[in-house]
């Protein structure tokens, strides 16, 4: 169980520069150090905080007089789910939590950026390119949030902040796990003007609702105001139930889709889905936003938007921070907008520990030059390509099991992939090069030799391993060379060309045919065959698997063929990395042990030199 020691000041714990306090535990449990109350609400209260990992944290504690009260604690679990269900690369990230203890609490990522409110409130509408990105960003976010079926419910420029990284939306407080039904039945609960027509009028309220609520928001980003005005909350409610919202400022093709998003009839609007693929210019259809098409849109909104009076860049991007974090009126205001806490509560802001930069200092935040490792970085997430059914290497698909799969998991940490964020997708033999073109994956390792005429579709790092064309025998049996293959049977399955090259050098051999390799090994098991072949690494495999008998690799090495790593042209930096990690793989014995791990078992000489590296 954590321990929270970080108490309200109803519990006498005083402000940063007095005492540090504890809001998490040990490393196992997720500890978060609570550095000094930042905002209160009427919920709960804020303390900036830091892991023991070094990332900032904001550490939102339920008030003491709350914490008997089921409806309250209930509310804070739900919040808790939402957040934890929708993709780190568009909310603020759940560090660390407990609902159970004393007194409850929620650490979460501190999002060092301002609000779109503040951004327009500060330099003004943004148009052109950067209000694109903005509308991209934004709607790639709703779209995360609604596959994780969570309905937010209150979305708008002060609940989405700019992150050097791409827009979050935050504040979950009041948001809903859908149930069955696909909406829920709610009370008229939000902004009024951002609310759409079903929440005013108490009516069921689902995702079409947010979709409403981005159109509001896309609507003040491009001129500076709510779209149904914000002088009264009568007038402004009004205004949404029976007007149309005056659109004459937003270009041409945003215009008619944020048109369709503010329909009063809710079943006219488009889905988050379609509202996302409309804007990345891909077909329409009914099916979901794959994940290659939510990577699209994250990478389409990474870009600098606090600074919208500057010329977009790529690569270099600076966020403002005061004391280390957003500056958005201090930090109780940032605070109060990531965790929708009214600004001005009773805590007044406290300043950082003396160790943060000073209030004029700046992060400057560099991308990494690669469209894949700023792609994982933005999502935690990698896709690797794989070939299935082969024992020892890749076996099974929930996660295959094997020395290719054990290697790509490597490679995946090495590259920051996020715990859960690896996905392996099985690919054809003769489809691998493509998977990586069309982008249905972002790596393939499937014993892919590197191949010049390959080079067109894709590119390639490494090699991983070496292989080689090579013979499969019984540990017994008298075969140590090319020249004892003669007139031995020999277990050829369908496609296989290594009999060729056999015969190729003069040794004629009884050929015994098989529909797989699974088959050719175990004829060698049984005697039927002398011998199978193919590349030594698979057929080592596949004797693996073998019981009660000794089999070996015999070393004739027909053919070399290097295994790399595939992936999509003009990465460069993608590919010097990956090279980096199987470097270091061979370097610290890790490739090494894999082997021995999944291929132990055959008398199987493997290469265990680092070969030579593509040159990206």
């Amino acid at each position: 169980m954590c321990n929270v020691l970080a108490k309200h000041r109803e519990r006498g714990v005083r402000g940063a520069g007095d005492q540090t306090v504890a809001a998490g535990g040990s490393a196992a449990t997720g500890g978060v150090l609570a550095q000094g109350q930042a905002g209160e609400g009427g919920q709960g209260v804020v303390y900036l905080g830091e892991s023991e990992g070094g990332e900032r944290a904001a550490i939102k504690l339920l008030h003491v007089r709350f914490t008997e009260e089921v409806h309250a604690r209930a509310r804070f679990a739900r919040e808790l789910a939402a957040a934890r269900r929708v993709a780190p690369f568009c909310t603020a990230r759940v560090l660390a939590a407990d609902l159970d203890g004393e007194t409850p609490y929620i650490a979460s990522e501190l999002i060092e950026g301002p609000s779109l409110r503040r951004v327009v409130e500060r330099d003004g509408p943004l148009s052109g390119e950067a209000l694109e990105r903005l509308a991209i960003g934004t709607a790639t976010a709703l779209t995360a949030i609604h596959h994780a079926g969570i309905a937010h419910r209150d979305f708008k420029p002060d609940n989405v902040m700019l992150a050097a990284d791409g827009p979050r939306v935050v504040d979950f407080g009041i948001a809903k796990i859908i149930d069955e039904s696909g909406t829920i039945t709610t009370r008229a609960v939000g902004t009024p003007a951002y609310m759409a027509p079903e929440q005013i009028a108490g009516e069921r309220v689902g995702f079409p609702a947010d979709v409403f609520a981005w159109g509001s928001t896309i609507v003040f980003t491009a001129t500076g105001k709510a779209p149904f005005g914000s002088d009264t909350i009568v007038a402004t409610l009004n205004r949404v139930i029976n007007h149309e919202a005056d659109l004459s400022a937003l270009p041409d093709g945003l215009r008619e889709l944020v048109a369709a998003c503010l329909s009063k009839e809710q079943k006219l609007r488009p889905t988050s889905d379609v509202l996302l693929k409309r804007l990345l210019g891909h077909p329409v259809d009914e099916a979901e936003a794959s994940e290659e098409v939510l990577a699209e849109g994250v990478q389409a909104a990474t870009v600098d938007l606090t600074r919208p009076q500057e010329p977009v860049r790529r690569g270099r991007r600076r966020v403002a921070i005061a004391g280390g974090l957003a500056v958005l009126g201090g930090v109780g205001a940032f605070l109060a907008v990531q965790f929708g806490f009214p600004p001005g509560g009773r805590a007044e802001p406290t300043r950082p520990p003396s160790s943060s930069p000073s209030a004029t200092a700046e992060v400057t935040k560099v991308s990494t030059g690669s469209p894949l490792l700023d792609r994982i970085k933005a999502t935690g997430r990698l896709r690797v390509g794989y070939r299935g059914g082969l024992p020892g290497i890749s076996l099974g698909d929930d996660p295959p099991r094997g020395f290719e799969a054990d290697v790509a998991a490597h490679l995946a940490k090495a590259l920051s992939v996020r715990a859960g964020g690896l996905t392996f997708v099985p690919v054809g033999y003769a489809a691998r090069e493509e998977a990586v073109e069309r982008g249905k994956v972002d790596l393939v390792i499937s014993n892919l030799s590197i191949d010049d005429a390959d080079r067109g579709r894709a590119a390639f790092a490494g090699p991983y391993y070496v292989a080689h064309r090579d013979v499969l025998v019984r540990a017994s049996a008298k075969i140590d060379d090319l020249e004892d293959l003669r007139d031995r049977r020999i277990c050829l399955s369908n496609g296989q060309t290594t009999g060729t090259m056999i015969r190729d050098r003069g040794v004629d051999f009884v050929a015994v045919r098989a529909d797989d390799p699974a088959q050719c090994a175990v004829q060698v098991a049984d005697g039927r065959a002398d011998a199978m072949v193919g590349d030594d690494l698979l057929i080592a495999g596949f004797g693996a698997r073998l019981r009660g008998i000794k089999v070996k690799i015999v070393g004739v090495r027909l053919t070399t063929e290097r295994y790399g790593v595939a992936l999509r042209t003009g990465d460069p930096v993608a590919c010097r990395r990956i090279n980096e990690v199987i470097t270091s793989m061979y370097a610290d014995g890790t490739l090494a042990s894999l082997l021995e791990s999944h291929l132990g078992r055959v008398d199987f000489r493997f290469e265990t030199a680092l070969p030579r590296l593509e040159t990206c």
